[in-house]
């Protein structure tokens, strides 16, 4: 039976209203779960209950009392299922309802989420607002809610008992030396009557004496039990200190102490047990007894097992899941573990996996990722290697043992092996590639975030040199990848707090030797690694999509500062500036609008301006991501194609681009830098100068750092110049000091 006393307010429970009709619904018909199930749906699950439960109650309840106890209970469970907006916390209550009537005995709980398991979703149904599997879902959540009450509630309860119980040994021992036979009495009472296990034995171990509860606890006769020693009772699942507190107890260092212990059960099953073990003394304070109190826990425990296992490994694979992963990295990376300790970590990511997501849908990418986690966990082969999924299409493997940096690659190898072979699915042959991060090193060196920030790294340096591979962990390679995502985190504080600047570079009329504009370079001032070269930001600017405001920042500052050259009058001839455009900015809709703005506010006729795109931006461009350029153009705004000559175009192609100017690449030139000139540096430039001049295009020359440099590009027809040979890029007010004579070699 559940349990000896008898439940005789059974009428505290709500009872269901009289007069239930038709379910109530909200909004677009779904159920209101403030609205009464149906009576007959109610009382129909909640007979069903009864009849599946009232054989192991204890209550003093009749049957069709107990059913009228179950109908509140019944529609509490029923209005959880069918809510929108899902919370199991109410079941909890069902479950401590269920306890206070008395449905406590071991064979309970089973049969009462049997019942619910069977029959609650067909006699309540959530109608059609739930899909079946979420329906079924729904009810495994109430299912663990009521067994959690259940648990909650019945502990409680145990405590109490157990606190009564202890309170009344004691009073029996104190008792003993006055009227030994009352005390006797009224021990053997409450040690007979109670619910839980009790056993007393003496201080050398040997079992004296045990109640019936605690004989069906174990599933043998008493005579089996008394008579043992204590020490018998040893289960390899028994926690390091259990036997420890044990031995201080019978040395009466310690009176008491509690733990969660395992038995074996007479036909070899395992019992959990919430034990409590108290010592009792004699008059003179030496150990007498020990008096053990014990409730069984089995089925708290294997649910609580299975929670567990739900909650640490991955739905979709079985493999472990994220939290689990990182318990075992912790233990991996624990200092304690000593300095010889050493760890391997792959990082694994799957090549192009949005695209079958994307194109194929991702039911199929579902199953793709179930074949490859299979062959993933076959590939871990030793006890101290553990796969598991961190989530999407990334797997982690984690290594610990003295040969773990080498049997991390060779773990990675393996992966990308079992991975070569393509997967079926659906009558289709997916090929799977993956990049791997591998992280090796000592305890107490890294922490869980470094490492697998650094794997991380590491496996995006393998994607980014093709694919399919492994790569190692590299300290530079990591502090270069986090020092761009520090500049990435400043960039757009920066330009709020104008850290940019603008350097200027003159351009020099190839023969006069005049200054005829300057190049505006911007600069990144910043607080900690000082003056930034635009290679060392702009690329960042480009990703978060900051070049934008950023580039129209050095757009208005240059036209202010071109607008302050000509209005001074200092320069002796009018300075034009040239102005780089990013990809970005070229695809920006408001580019032609932004631009004729900036030229009205600063004052600035459009032939002061020119605006310079690189090749590798215009190549393959259509006549529809040309137009701005032309609109531009059309307004009298110079077009210079920049780094001519590193886009591999067909030299044809220039017939139909918008440009005014070619800024033919350093790299063609730097065999003029000395004499004699590189023979064919100079018949490649010329016949380039000779195209554009045809074309009625200027040409300008980037990177001329000798007079023997400029002196081969005047006499092969170069237009214009820069490069350190005339100045370094510098502050604007310098522009207008140069002349003839800082020409000439």
């Amino acid at each position: 039976m559940c349990g000896e006393g008898r439940n005789t307010g059974a009428g505290e429970e709500p009872r269901a209203p009289d007069g239930q009709g038709e379910a109530r619904t909200g909004p677009a018909g779904a159920p209101d779960p403030d609205a009464p199930l149906g009576e007959e749906c109610v009382q129909a699950f909640a007979a069903v209950w009864s009849r599946a439960v009232y054989p192991a109650t204890a209550t003093s309840m009749t049957r069709a009392e107990f059913e009228r106890y179950l109908v509140p209970l019944a529609e509490r469970l029923g209005r959880a299922l069918r809510a929108p907006a899902f919370d199991p916390a109410p079941a909890a209550e069902t479950g401590a309802a269920l306890v206070r009537a008395h449905c406590t005995d071991p064979d309970a709980l089973p049969l009462i989420l049997g019942a619910i398991d069977s029959h609650l979703v067909s006699h309540c149904p959530p109608g059609d607002a739930l899909s079946a599997e979420e329906a079924r879902a729904r009810c495994t959540s109430l299912q663990h809610a009521v067994a959690a009450g259940f648990a909650r509630a019945l502990r409680e309860r145990t405590l109490v008992e157990q606190e009564a119980l202890s309170r009344a040994a004691l009073a029996a021992q104190a008792e003993t030396e006055k009227a030994l036979h009352t005390s006797e009495a009224r021990f053997r009472a409450v040690f007979e009557g109670a619910a839980i296990g009790v056993g007393i034995a003496d201080v050398d171990g040997r079992i004296m004496d045990v109640n019936d509860a605690l004989v069906r606890m174990f599933g043998s006769m008493a005579h089996d039990v008394t008579g043992r020693n204590v020490g018998e009772w040893v289960h390899p699942d028994d926690s390091p200190e259990v036997w420890g507190l044990y031995r201080e107890l019978i040395r009466g260092d310690r009176d008491y102490y509690r733990v969660e212990k395992p038995y074996y059960r007479s036909d070899g099953s395992v019992l959990w047990t919430d034990l409590s073990v108290a010592l009792l003394r004699d008059a003179n304070g030496r150990p007498q007894y020990q008096l053990a109190l014990m409730e069984d826990i089995t089925e708290r425990r294997l649910l609580h097992e299975r929670l567990r296992y739900e909650a640490t490994h991955d739905a979709l694979t079985g493999l472990p899941n994220r939290t689990l992963f990182f318990e075992a990295l912790d233990r991996a990376l624990d200092p304690e573990r000593g300095a010889a300790a050493r760890f391997g970590l792959c990082y694994l990511d799957l090549d192009g996996f949005k695209a079958v997501n994307d194109s194929l849908g991702h039911a199929v990418g579902d199953q793709l990722l179930v074949a490859v986690a299979e062959r993933l966990r076959s590939c871990a082969t030793g006890p101290d290697e553990i796969i598991a999924r961190l989530g999407g299409d990334e797997f982690v493997a984690l290594l610990t043992g003295p040969r773990a940096p080498s049997d991390a690659t060779a773990l990675a190898r393996r992966m990308l092996t079992a991975l070569a072979e393509p997967v079926h699915v659906e009558n289709r042959d997916l090929s799977v590639r993956a990049s791997i991060g591998i992280v090796d090193g000592g305890t107490g060196e890294l922490g869980p975030a470094e490492v697998l920030r650094s794997a991380d790294i590491t496996m995006y340096r393998a994607k980014a040199a093709g694919g399919n591979r492994y790569e190692l962990a590299d300290a530079d390679s990591d502090a270069r990848v986090i020092a761009r995502h520090s500049l990435t985190n400043c960039l757009p504080g920066a330009l709020e707090n104008g850290e940019f600047f603008i350097e200027y570079q003159p351009l020099v009329r190839l023969s006069d030797g005049t200054v005829r504009g300057a190049e505006a370079l911007v600069r990144w001032l910043h607080p900690l690694h000082g003056v930034l070269g635009p290679d060392q930001f702009i690329p960042l600017a480009e990703s978060t999509g900051l070049i934008v405001p950023l580039g129209r920042w050095v757009l208005e500052e240059s036209a202010r500062q071109a607008r302050a050259w000509r209005s001074e009058g200092k320069c002796l001839a009018p300075m034009r500036v040239n102005v780089n455009l990013s990809p970005s900015q070229l695809r920006y809709p408001s580019l032609v609008a932004d631009t004729v703005a900036v030229l009205e506010n600063a004052g600035l006729a459009p032939s002061a301006l020119c605006l310079e795109v690189t090749e590798n931006a215009l190549i393959g461009a259509d006549e529809e991501e040309l137009r701005p350029l032309r609109q531009l153009a059309d307004m009298g705004v110079d077009i210079a194609l920049d780094d001519f000559g590193t886009g591999y175009s067909n030299l044809s192609y220039l017939r139909r681009l918008p440009v005014s100017t070619l800024k033919l690449d350093r790299s063609f030139t730097r065999g003029m830098q000395r004499a004699p000139a590189d023979p064919v540096d100079v018949k490649i430039v010329e016949g380039i100068v000779s195209l554009a001049h045809t074309l009625d295009l200027s040409v300008t020359v980037e990177g001329v750092e000798t007079g023997t440099q400029a002196d081969h590009l005047r006499v092969l027809g170069c237009d214009t110049a820069q490069g350190w040979y005339y100045a370094r890029p510098g502050p604007p007010e310098r522009l207008c000091t140069l002349s003839l004579v800082d020409a000439v070699p």
